[in-house]
């Protein structure tokens, strides 16, 4: 699953995108205990292609923080990197089985959240940031795109910056947690 031009990469396995980062094992103080303290269970990981560095050292085992780090690598890949995609071929596999009846169902923990905010991202650029537009093409209601989008609060700021410079109002930034959200995990 390594074909560049047509996955993005947030969608890579592990193996794959682990492949094209450095990866630092280090101690980080704080809770834990001592094997926090005396093993070197924090990951950092730098992206190559891309410089995009993430760190984990929350977990204490090595192998947590090594999930937790890819996530988070895939969260900022998502974020950062835009691929052209085609509008004859409409939303991928996995954006229509996460949306049914223009709802969708996703928690922004699950491991296909970010594949999903890439694609979301995607469709927005080709749509010039119309976010009635990305919905209607991705088969979802415009609140459900916008709720969708504000599960990754980056997204949502990066979303409204890009508004404001073409002279369109923000949309609104309600405190919501995933718990509220519309959305509802499906495994």
């Amino acid at each position: 699953m390594s074909d560049s031009s047509t996955i993005h990469p947030a969608q890579w396995d592990a193996a794959s995108l682990q492949r094209q980062c450095d990866t630092t094992r280090t101690r980080r103080s704080g809770p834990g205990g001592q094997n926090r303290n005396k093993v070197e269970t924090a990951i950092v990981l730098v992206h190559r292609p891309t410089g995009i560095k993430v760190e984990a050292n929350e977990r204490r085992r090595q192998g947590e923080n090594l999930q937790v780090a890819l996530f988070r690598l895939r969260i900022a890949l998502a974020l950062a990197v835009r691929l052209p995609r085609d509008l004859a071929q409409g939303p991928s596999a996995l954006w229509r089985g996460r949306c049914r009846q223009g709802r969708l169902q996703i928690n922004p923990t699950h491991n296909d959240f970010p594949a999903l905010l890439a694609e979301a991202l995607d469709v927005l650029q080709l749509h010039q940031d119309n976010p009635a537009a990305a919905a209607q093409f991705l088969g979802c209601t415009t609140s459900q795109f916008v709720k969708f989008l504000k599960l990754e609060p980056r997204a949502f700021v990066a979303f409204n910056q890009r508004r404001a410079t073409i002279g369109s109002p923000p949309l609104r930034s309600l405190e919501i947690t995933p718990k509220r959200v519309d959305t509802t995990e499906a495994g």
